[in-house]
């Protein structure tokens, strides 16, 4: 089974020099392909293939204004020129939008490192023309018989705090004896999971004490450069202080906090119900982009990443051989009682225990869609 590791990296002050100018270079060659791009398209010519341009680039790195390029691993600007001709392809066949330069201080600092040039260690990634950088965890990315071929795709990105290296490994799945059982999984704003063969539901992490203390800290923060910025206005224009710098980076150190508190969960939750060893799993396929639109809970349903957490538990799900369902969206999983099957006409949101007009059963909603998904027959 193909999975991505995430890690990240501790360089020392010259390496992280080093990482930044390769970072730069990997947006230098991906604006220059846009720029010709669009040139030759306003043109009228035929789209430019990568191995034209990348031919083109070494030429041009034998003059003397593009002569820096040389102390930088070749394969950065050429793995940029080809994400570049394959963001063109996307907007051709209407998979994405318009290709956008990258600005320095907005777009996420990141560039590929070659596999056949990649090292890893128990402690210590080779980042070409950087060197041996050290790894946060030890024996993290697997090495030797733990993997079938070759690492694949290495990227190493900057999120404004740390440097971090991912890359893509095919890992040799687990033996798992599975039960029988068929598991129907409900999620939701008051709590993230409430699943058929558990009886507590798990929590909404967002409603705890530690996560509101780092959001009302938050709020401070944003206040406070919200003002600074203010402050300083010349013009149309805000200048950018090193307090407000400092405010910014406190904010970033926040944010990172509380993406990895909900992550974390997210994770531990997701492999607490694999680990129940179903041999199916059920999820309700949501509209997730309509929701957004309610006013009312689009910031409830944002905060719970509620797609994230499906895609955790699809693809712990198939390393573990789980069989893994997405219930049609029009299944009317929190209508149906689950005792008599008895179909309800009407049922609002505020009605959170679910009482069946036929046969008279109570039981909690979420609870009773759960147990639905989990008899759901894929047709």
């Amino acid at each position: 089974m193909m999975t991505t590791i995430k890690i990240r990296l501790e360089p020392n002050n010259i390496q992280k020099s080093k990482l930044f100018q390769s970072a730069g270079t990997a947006r230098w060659a991906y604006n220059w392909t846009l720029a010709k791009q669009r040139e030759n398209y306003k043109s009228g010519g035929k789209f430019i293939s990568d191995n034209d341009l990348r031919k083109e680039l070494t030429q041009l790195k034998k003059t003397d204004e593009l002569k820096w390029l040389n102390s930088i691993s070749n394969n950065i600007p050429k793995q940029a020129i080809k994400d570049a001709c394959g963001a063109f392809i996307k907007f051709f066949k209407g998979k994405s939008g318009f290709p956008k330069f990258k600005k320095r201080n907005k777009s996420t600092l990141s560039f590929y490192n070659d596999v056949a040039k990649l090292k890893v260690t128990m402690t210590h990634v080779k980042i070409e023309k950087v060197g041996y950088i050290k790894l946060s965890e030890s024996s993290r990315i697997p090495i030797g018989d733990r993997i079938t071929g070759m690492y694949s795709n290495p990227r190493i990105t900057y999120d404004g705090l740390n440097w971090y290296i991912s890359v893509g490994i095919d890992i040799k799945n687990p033996i798992v004896k599975l039960t029988k059982e068929s598991i129907g999984i409900d999620v939701g704003i008051k709590d993230l999971a409430i699943c058929s063969n558990i009886e507590k539901p798990f929590k909404n992490i967002n409603k705890t004490e530690k996560v509101k203390i780092l959001n009302k800290k938050l709020c401070r923060l944003q206040r406070k450069v919200s003002k600074k910025y203010k402050k300083n206005k010349e013009g149309e224009k805000f200048r950018k202080t090193s307090n407000i710098i400092k405010l910014e980076k406190k904010i970033k150190k926040v944010y990172k906090k509380l993406n990895n508190i909900k992550t974390d969960y997210r994770h531990k939750v997701a492999t607490e119900i694999v680990k129940t060893k179903p041999s199916r799993i059920v999820m309700e396929d949501l509209n997730i982009k309509g929701m957004m639109k309610n006013r009312h809970l689009s910031k409830a349903i944002a905060q719970q990443s509620l797609y994230e957490f499906k895609t955790m538990i699809k693809y712990k799900s198939n390393k573990c051989g789980i069989e893994f369902i997405e219930a049609n969206r029009w299944y009317p999983s929190s209508k149906t009682c689950s005792h008599c099957g008895h179909i309800k006409s009407k049922l609002s949101l505020s009605e959170r225990i679910f009482i069946c007009e036929k046969c008279g059963t109570e039981i909690d909603r979420d609870k009773n869609a759960s147990i639905n998904l989990s008899r759901y027959k894929a047709s």
